[in-house]
């Protein structure tokens, strides 16, 4: 008898093989496009339909001679079911995002956390391959236990070992798939400011008493990482919000109210740090009320000396 038909089947699809003058038969045959699962010794788990080729996709070959008989192989056989199990490698790579700092932010913590995630349908993320490089630094691979797998998407989440220096700061992270695939490298800059903003009001002075019904408040302020830096002033119910010109110079006519005033100047920095100066003005406009006048003696003779006494009020 004589060999009718070689076939092999892989993922339902059906090929049959041709004879060639070695006697060997022989086809040509594209693999499937999705990961097999957990290839590269069963470390990746795969995702979705992934997952449930267990590391590889089973092979079947059968062989019909031309009187009808049959002879099937495949996974379960003792001699030929490790050839015929395909691990496939997908070749889409993961896609990595930064959840925050989000770019351009203010950040008030020296030791800022990192967070972002990469995603991968195929094999899925492995977590002992995310990493993250801050500024001019060496790339750190996450710790396993920051690195938190949902399906699909791993959340990494980094803190800096050492504090940040006050400025801006850039952070690349990356990530692998269990296939070798590497992501994208996605970066974002943000700023860290721990330190609020200088502020120096130069009037009025405190303790103040005055009979004009306005003030003016003047003063400078500066942040040399957090510019601009804005101010506020509030005296009474009333708020005010002067310009800072170059320098950071500013002045305000602030309205007072008869009595205690009690004036507070704050300076905001584009991080929200701020500092504070509070003024007391007193604004009295009431004239002395003089309610007696003595001369003793009176009269007097000439080129001698008298007492006069003024008893006045001023409430």
């Amino acid at each position: 008898m004589t060999i009718k038909t070689v076939t092999f089947t892989l993922n339902g699809v059906a090929t049959t093989l041709t004879k060639g003058e070695d006697g060997v038969y022989s086809a040509t045959v594209t693999a499937p496009t999705a990961t097999s699962g957990s290839n590269n010794g069963g470390k990746g788990p795969g995702v979705g339909a992934a997952a449930a080729n267990k590391g590889y996709y089973p092979g079947t070959v059968k062989v019909t001679d031309d009187a009808g008989n049959v002879t099937t192989v495949d996974v379960s056989d003792a001699t030929w079911g490790g050839v015929l199990k395909l691990k496939v490698l997908e070749k889409t790579a993961p896609v990595a995002a930064i959840t925050s700092p989000g770019t351009g932010a203010y950040i008030t913590n020296a030791k800022p956390p990192i967070v972002y995630t990469v995603t991968d349908a195929g094999s899925g993320v492995n977590p002992a391959k995310c990493y993250i490089k801050i500024d001019d630094g060496d790339a750190v691979a996450i710790p396993a236990d920051s690195v938190s797998i949902d399906g699909e998407k791993a959340t990494c989440t980094y803190t800096p070992e050492t504090a940040l220096a006050e400025g801006a700061h850039t952070v690349k992270v990356y990530g692998y798939d269990y296939d070798g695939n590497k992501s994208n490298e996605t970066s974002t800059t943000f700023t860290v400011d721990t330190v609020p903003p200088v502020l120096n009001v130069t009037a009025p002075a405190d303790g103040l008493k005055t009979n004009k019904s306005t003030v003016t408040v003047t003063g400078t302020t500066n942040d040399v990482t957090s510019s601009p830096v804005t101010i506020k002033i509030v005296c009474g119910s009333k708020t005010y919000t002067p310009t800072v010109g170059e320098g950071g110079a500013f002045s305000q006519v602030v309205e007072l109210a008869d009595g205690v005033n009690a004036i507070k100047i704050t300076a905001t920095d584009s991080a929200g740090k701020s500092s504070a100066v509070t003024r007391t003005v007193t604004l009295d406009t009431g004239a002395p009320v003089i309610t007696k006048i003595e001369l003793t003696p009176n009269p007097v003779d000439g080129g001698k000396t008298y007492i006069i006494k003024v008893t006045a009020t001023d409430d």
